[in-house]
């Protein structure tokens, strides 16, 4: 079954943005708005700006120019309306499990049993229930990458922001956790917005593919994604997705 359709109300939005690095030029004129529920990816070669847009919509890099809203408030630093999951897992290595599941909800004041319940609750939800007691580096990658998405969840976060999360996994479990967190994003209905590189993430887990260009980084394209939920990686709605993808990358390489 597809997803509910989001709400319609606007989570994110980019207007005119750019961003500086001292003299160096980052970003340049973005403009884009992410609907509330929305699964959004960011897609593009290394060094066209895609995670400095994703840390500016966290709050933690500022724009030199136009503006950048989040539930319709300018975002004026890091805050609990967004959670985030990095590449590196960032867990805490000294917190069990499911001490680093309930970080976010003990700092928001939960205590006693509603603390335990929201992290047996979202490490159910990520298959790890029975890990709750194991400390990060006795679990596999794919394993702690499920627990900081868990961790991230926990924290009840409109929007969900997302770092190449499973870039340094192999391709089978890269591949699973992908199902995981399209499974996730059905049952939960957050705002994701995913950085990748890869043009096959982007199709299988996106409603929208926001290709975007280097030197400095702006928006190429922004393609709707038409193939059906759930989706097949043989199947020909997938194939025609991804050379759609790669023929709006390619164009870009072509204008440089």
């Amino acid at each position: 079954m597809p997803p509910p359709p989001a709400t319609g109300r606007q989570a994110i939005a980019v207007r005119d943005l750019g961003l500086h690095y001292g003299e160096h030029e980052v970003l340049r004129g973005l403009s884009l708005e992410i609907a509330d529920g929305e699964f959004v990816c960011l897609l593009g070669p290394s060094g066209c700006g895609k995670t400095t847009l994703l840390n500016a919509m966290a709050g933690f890099v500022f724009p030199s120019a136009g503006e950048l809203e989040v539930d319709g408030r300018p975002v004026r630093g890091p805050g609990a309306d967004r959670g985030v999951v990095f590449q590196e897992y960032a867990l805490f290595p000294w917190f069990t499990v499911e001490e680093n599941v309930q970080y976010g909800p003990r700092l928001a004041g939960l205590r006693g049993q509603a603390l335990a319940e929201i992290a047996e609750h979202y490490l159910q939800l990520v298959g790890l229930a029975q890990f709750k007691g194991y400390y990060p580096n006795q679990l596999s990658g794919g394993q702690r990458q499920r627990v900081a998405i868990a961790r991230a969840l926990a924290a009840k976060p409109g929007i969900l922001l997302l770092d190449e999360p499973f870039g340094a996994l192999d391709a089978m479990t890269r591949e699973s956790l992908q199902e995981e967190l399209v499974r996730i994003w059905e049952a939960e209905r957050r705002t994701c917005v995913f950085v990748t590189h890869s043009i096959g993430e982007a199709v299988f887990l996106a409603e929208r593919i926001v290709v975007m260009r280097s030197r400095p980084g702006r928006i190429g394209a922004v393609i709707r994604n038409e193939a059906p939920r759930p989706r097949e990686r043989t199947s020909d709605g997938y194939f025609s997705m991804y050379r759609r993808v790669d023929e709006a990358l390619r164009q870009r390489e072509a204008e440089h």
